[in-house]
C-alpha cells in the first residue's frame, strides 16, 4: 500500500510497499507524491506487462550497446542487428513476439539472401531474445527456440587445383615487393598452415620462433591464443618475405581485393581465399593424428573440423596401399 507522510519541511514523502517491493521518495506537493505512489504500485503489480512493452528492436540496440562489445567479431555483429532494426520485425513489442512472427521474417529473408546468411542472423535473434530471457527477464521464453531454420547448404568440396596454383602465379607474379604477388605468397602459406587470412595478415616477426618453427597467435577467432607448427616449406615461404611488419605487409581489406583481382585475371573461377584453409587442413591430415589436427586448426568441436577436412575417397584410397 501507499503512504503519503508531511515532513517538518512542508515536503512530501510518498511510501510504497507491495509484492515485497519497497520505494520512497520526496516530494515539494502532495499531489506529486501521490501521482507518483501510484504509479510505482502500477509498475510492480504489472511488472510482466511493463517489460514487454519495449519493442525486440530496442533489445538489439541494447545488445549491440552491451554485448556485442564484449566479442571479437562485434562490428560486423552490430552492422548486422543495426540492419535486423530496419525490418518490420523489429518493430513487434516483446510482449506481444511469437514464433510465427520470427518465422515470417525467415521466409521473407530467405527470398533475399543464401540460406546461410538467413541462419546466421537466425542465431544472432535468438541470442538476443536468450539474453532477454536469462538475464534481462524482458520475456519468459525464447520465441526463436520454436522457430525452424532453413536447411543448411552442402558444405564446400572446393579446393585448388595443381593447374589453378601455376595459373595463380602467374597472374600474382613472382615480385614479392608487390602487394599482388604477396597476396598469392599468403594464399600458399595459408594451405601450408590451414590459418585463417585474417591471423594471416596480423603476423608480425616476434610471434615468430624460427628456431621452434612456431607461429603464437595471441588471439584468434575463437577467442584463444594457438600456437601453429611452420612446415619447412612455410618456413621458406615466410623467409622469401622482405622484412617488414606485419609480415606480410597487408590489411584484410587489401588481402580481400587483391586476392579477387589476381584469381579472376587468372580464369579461375569459384575459389575463395579461405578454401585454403581447407587446403592446409588436408595437407596436414596426412601428417598428423585427428586431436593435433584440431590443436593447429583451433577447432574445439570435430564436427566444424570436418568441415575443412576434404580429402576425396580417390585420395584416401591411395593412402589405403
Amino acid at each position: 500500500m501507499a503512504s503519503i507522510r508531511k515532513l517538518p519541511s512542508g515536503s512530501f514523502r510518498a511510501e510504497v510497499a507491495r509484492q515485497g517491493v519497497r520505494k520512497s521518495k520526496v516530494f515539494p506537493t502532495k499531489t506529486a507524491a501521490k501521482e507518483w505512489a501510484a504509479r510505482q504500485e502500477y509498475l510492480i503489480l504489472n511488472a510482466d506487462e511493463v517489460k514487454g512493452q519495449g519493442t525486440l528492436g530496442d533489445a538489439m540496440e541494447r545488445y549491440a550497446r552491451e554485448r556485442s562489445p564484449q566479442k571479437r567479431g562485434a562490428r560486423w555483429e552490430i552492422i548486422r542487428l543495426e540492419k535486423l532494426r530496419k525490418d518490420s520485425l523489429a518493430k513487434v513489442k516483446m510482449a506481444d513476439l511469437r514464433a510465427s512472427d520470427i518465422a515470417d521474417w525467415r521466409d521473407r529473408r530467405s527470398k533475399e539472401v543464401a540460406p546461410a546468411s538467413v541462419i546466421r542472423e537466425m542465431q544472432l535473434i535468438s541470442s538476443v531474445l536468450t539474453v532477454c530471457v536469462k538475464e534481462w527477464g524482458l520475456i519468459s521464453h525464447n520465441p526463436a527456440s520454436d522457430v525452424r531454420k532453413p536447411t543448411k547448404p552442402p558444405a564446400r568440396s572446393r579446393l585448388p587445383t595443381d593447374d589453378e596454383m601455376e595459373r595463380l602465379a602467374i597472374s600474382a607474379g613472382d615480385d614479392l615487393t608487390r602487394a599482388t604477388a604477396r597476396a598469392f605468397h599468403a594464399f600458399r602459406f595459408a594451405c601450408e598452415t590451414a590459418m585463417r587470412a585474417g591471423e594471416i595478415v596480423g603476423l608480425t616477426w616476434d610471434r615468430i620462433d624460427t628456431d621452434a618453427r612456431v607461429a603464437h597467435l595471441p588471439m584468434t577467432k575463437n577467442g584463444s591464443p594457438r600456437d601453429v607448427p611452420l612446415s619447412k616449406a612455410a618456413m621458406a615461404l615466410l623467409e622469401a618475405l622482405p622484412r617488414q611488419d606485419p609480415v606480410f605487409g597487408l590489411t584484410s581489406a587489401q588481402l580481400d581485393v587483391l586476392w579477387r583481382k589476381l584469381r579472376d585475371r587468372a580464369g579461375v573461377e569459384g575459389l575463395n581465399f579461405h578454401d585454403s584453409r581447407a587446403a592446409g587442413t588436408g595437407k596436414l591430415a596426412k601428417k598428423v593424428d585427428v586431436l593435433s589436427l584440431a590443436r593447429i586448426t583451433g577447432h574445439r568441436d570435430l564436427k566444424m573440423l570436418m568441415v575443412y577436412y576434404r580429402e576425396t575417397a580417390a585420395d584416401l584410397a591411395k593412402r589405403l596401399d
